[in-house]
């Protein structure tokens, strides 16, 4: 499935071949990019695949723009947000709108390396990475793409800035990733089927809205939600998410690993991935993610008031529920784990104090005890996935309340 070319509402003719960002900040994101060349063996960067990157910058999911189109309020015929929901849920009518048919049509279409069994130990293998995993994802996956341009400043004008909308939208992934990763959650009855089918269609409702604004830029910071920044950020759950573990003192046994990438590869299918961007196995994940990152830009301004909602957000989540200590801990970790994770720069570029990372090592201690012991054995691998999963009920209710636990509901 290779991506198509920009069609639909802005002509090919006025966009250049790369938007202004690409490659932006060459020599910093080399050394960003360091270790993921030597975890990838990457010895010489491949520039034709960074060009693609670049290109795909200003290409879309076809299948979702048709999609999106079709839910204008001026479409005829037009696909409501309830028969959206409908057709996800139970498959789509002979009567629904072309737009609508493919779109679940390409949801239904199952690759030919489909393996399900391997889909469900991915799932438990992906439970069983704890409340590490979470904190990676936070730090490493989310804060850490914050360094540039792009997906950092489409938030911004999505509204991402005050600490509320940053926790909810932080509970909402967690949310999503704790759908996908339950037994059962990615068959086609499965709410992490549903949940991601819902993103995919909200990926590409957002473009179409703020493609079509003026006050977005494509010549400069690419689609807003495009080909390279969709296939980076499911990096991020799968490769990025066991690297940033292992730091932490987790054991992910290779075939326990195997299994995580081929769950978020079948994922990554359903949101509309470009199929050549789908890995199976983390060595070419990592290399991709190298040339990734060196067609990225320097850090924007969207980052650092992005960093400080999330920050701040997560040690007020607790403090409003009486719990100020507990709020000062919490943002204490997360600021350990910037340190970490994104090195003294990484954080000064995200304007966030730069801290000795004491508190990663009771966490160190706790995960190498806990998936190099207790994990050894069935029963044990069944009580850390309980753990793990009373862990993200916990936090879900502190970020979510009463509110769905799905992403936020798509304009209707």
């Amino acid at each position: 499935m290779v991506a198509e070319t920009v069609t639909a509402t802005t002509p090919r003719a006025a966009l250049p071949e790369f938007p202004a960002r690409f490659r932006g900040a060459p020599e910093r994101n080399a050394a960003i990019a360091r270790p993921l060349a030597y975890l990838g063996r990457v010895r010489q960067a491949d520039q034709a695949l960074v060009d693609d990157i670049g290109r795909r910058m200003l290409r879309r999911d076809e299948v979702g723009a048709d999609l999106a189109v079709a839910m204008r309020r001026d479409a005829t015929p037009r696909v409501t947000t309830a028969a959206l929901h409908r057709a996800i849920a139970e498959g789509a009518h002979d009567d629904d709108p072309p737009a609508l048919r493919r779109f679940v049509a390409a949801l239904e279409t199952e690759p030919e390396w489909l393996d399900r069994d391997l889909l469900e130990r991915g799932a438990r293998a992906y439970r069983r990475m704890g409340r590490s995993r979470d904190d990676v994802l936070l730090a490493l996956s989310l804060i850490g793409g914050y360094r540039y341009a792009g997906p950092a400043d489409l938030l911004v004008a999505t509204g991402g800035l005050t600490g509320s909308t940053a926790m909810r939208r932080l509970g909402e992934t967690t949310a999503w990733g704790h759908a996908v990763s339950r037994p059962g959650g990615m068959a086609r009855d499965g709410e992490g089927f549903r949940v991601t089918a819902h993103v995919r269609a909200m990926h590409a409702l957002v473009n179409d809205r703020f493609e079509r604004r003026d006050d977005w830029d494509s010549a400069t910071l690419g689609l807003p939600v495009n080909r390279s920044d969709l296939a980076g950020t499911l990096a991020l759950f799968s490769a990025t998410a066991m690297l940033g573990v292992r730091v932490l003192g987790r054991r992910v046994p290779r075939a326990d690993a195997r299994a995580v990438m081929h769950l978020w590869r079948y994922v990554g299918w359903l949101m509309g991935v470009d199929e050549d961007w789908l890995f199976a196995d983390e060595r070419a994940q990592h290399a991709f993610d190298h040339h990734l990152l060196l067609a990225q830009s320097g850090p924007t301004p969207a980052g650092a008031a992005l960093t400080t909602a999330l920050v701040e957000g997560t040690r007020r989540s607790h403090a409003e529920r009486g719990r100020p200590l507990t709020g000062w801990w919490a943002r204490r970790r997360l600021l350990s784990h910037l340190r970490l994770f994104l090195g003294a720069q990484g954080c000064r570029d995200l304007g966030q104090p730069v801290l000795v990372p004491w508190t990663v090592v009771p966490e160190m201690a706790r995960n190498v005890v806990e998936s190099w012991v207790v994990a050894v054995t069935a029963r044990g691998r069944r009580r850390v996935e309980r753990h793990s999963d009373a862990g993200v009920e916990a936090d879900l209710e502190r970020l979510l309340g009463e509110r769905p636990r799905r992403p936020a509901d798509l304009p209707g």
